[in-house]
């Protein structure tokens, strides 16, 4: 499966949640982000620990986003 034909997908979270490999995550004041690997592609999910929720799912190859979980 492509990066493309998943963003096609009406139920990318529970292809994720089941098939997804978690990796990492990081933690801001506000959000929790969590890092998965499915197929050749990355997603990041952003979950407000306030709100108890998912509030954002973001899909990428590479590039910035994959950065911000690169430890130093």
């Amino acid at each position: 499966m492509t990066l493309y034909e998943f963003r096609l997908l009406p139920e990318q979270y529970s292809k994720l949640f089941n098939e997804g490999d978690f990796i990492t995550h990081r933690l801001e004041p506000n959000a929790r982000f969590a890092l998965y690997t499915l197929e050749k592609f990355f997603m990041e999910v952003e979950y407000n620990p306030e709100s108890n929720k998912i509030v954002n799912k973001v899909s990428f190859v590479c590039g910035k986003k994959l950065d911000l979980y690169s430890y130093k």
